[in-house]
């Protein structure tokens, strides 16, 4: 391979490659069974654009396991696979051949979950999840450290395996005006002391890694997007879900919706005993909308609940002036996402389309 790709940069067939991989991969903007208007096309390049630059960031910048630093794989503008407005997402290149460290301070932030995992969202490679704490033992001035090791060890241990290639961070708000991220950094133990020059082979296959990161993560979730049932709420298979890196303690539910402008998607339910609750809306590409400017979000802290402890949350494109309303934000059609976590039951909602002006009857 270093041979080879000595060769491809020098030729420079290594950006080349790469440039037309990119390229292919916007077919999936193109497909007959997606949307055919300019709107929503125009999201989908501009998600293919996000998602080029978090590849570069996580196959080139930030590679090499032997010097993990966080990295933000999505936030207010690079989304993925139904993002979670409440959540400050973190994640680190790492390699079941070290032993790494995390060292924090826990501050106010509601939920702070640690995963291991392999693969990622490129065609044909295998992905999964090989470990994960949520429960720390915390120091009397709110610190911790965390061990990831394929060993187990004492204390706040957080497993690894030869495989494992990606550490993900979630730390979830209930009140994100109330609460402060944790205080995180990563280090390999026993690892070398200065990273290596770079290599042409580290670049070539880099560039090829990301290019395959972007067509795979475009296709899975916009199959998952269009796989979901119009106007019908279905759990996704928690197999799937941790398929795709998501967290242990949460059941996913989607539904689709696409709405006239008279129109109004009302989901209802009773929540359940859980740790925390939300639903958001997204996006036909899965991503969450611009959550910076529009309330398209809602948690168990902020909800309006009826007096039977059922809740009714309403997606229109106009304020129905009613609890609990989510903005389209100027979509026309997209998703949503319902998380339990830490739920012992999860019960599926009943949705369905009504015209807006009904909605006080």
């Amino acid at each position: 391979m270093s041979d080879d790709s000595s060769d491809r940069i020098l030729d420079g067939r290594a950006w080349t490659d790469f440039c037309r991989a990119l390229e292919a991969a916007g077919q999936v903007v193109l497909r007959d069974s997606g949307p055919a208007d300019a709107f929503d096309r125009a999201e989908g390049y501009r998600y293919l654009s996000r998602l080029t630059r978090v590849a570069l960031e996580t196959f080139i910048e930030t590679a090499d396991p032997a010097f993990p630093t966080f990295r933000r794989p999505s936030h207010e503008t690079v989304k993925i696979g139904a993002d979670n407005p409440d959540n400050y997402y973190q994640a680190a290149t790492i390699s079941g051949e070290y032993e790494y460290v995390i060292r924090g301070k826990r501050n106010t932030i509601y939920y702070l979950g640690l995963g291991t995992y392999y693969g990622n969202y490129a065609k044909g490679v295998e992905r999964g999840q090989s470990g994960y704490l949520d429960s720390f033992e915390v120091g009397p001035d709110d610190r911790f450290e965390v061990t990831l090791s394929c060993d187990e060890r004492p204390g706040n241990w957080l497993p690894i395996e030869p495989r494992s290639d990606l550490l993900i961070v979630r730390q979830s708000f209930q009140d994100r005006s109330a609460e402060q991220t944790a205080d995180l950094e990563i280090e390999c133990v026993g690892g070398p002391s200065t990273p290596d020059p770079i290599t042409p082979a580290f670049v070539d296959v880099g560039l090829q890694a990301a290019a395959a990161y972007v067509a795979g993560t475009a296709n899975l979730f916009t199959d998952w997007s269009e796989s979901f049932a119009r106007h019908d709420m279905q759990r996704l298979d928690p197999a799937v879900a941790a398929a795709a890196h998501g967290d242990p303690n949460i059941a996913y539910l989607y539904s689709s919706w696409e709405l006239e402008p008279d129109e109004a998607f009302v989901i209802e339910v009773t929540p359940p005993a859980c740790e925390y609750w939300n639903l958001q809306v997204n996006n036909h590409w899965m991503e969450s909308l611009d959550y910076r400017w529009h309330r398209i979000a809602l948690n168990h802290h902020e909800a309006v609940l009826e007096a039977d402890g059922s809740v009714r949350i309403v997606v229109a494109h106009e304020d129905p002036g009613v609890p609990n309303w989510l903005e389209t934000a100027g979509h026309r059609r997209g998703n949503v996402c319902l998380r339990w976590v830490g739920a012992k039951e999860h019960p599926v909602p009943a949705v369905r389309v009504v015209k807006r002006a009904g909605l006080h009857a």
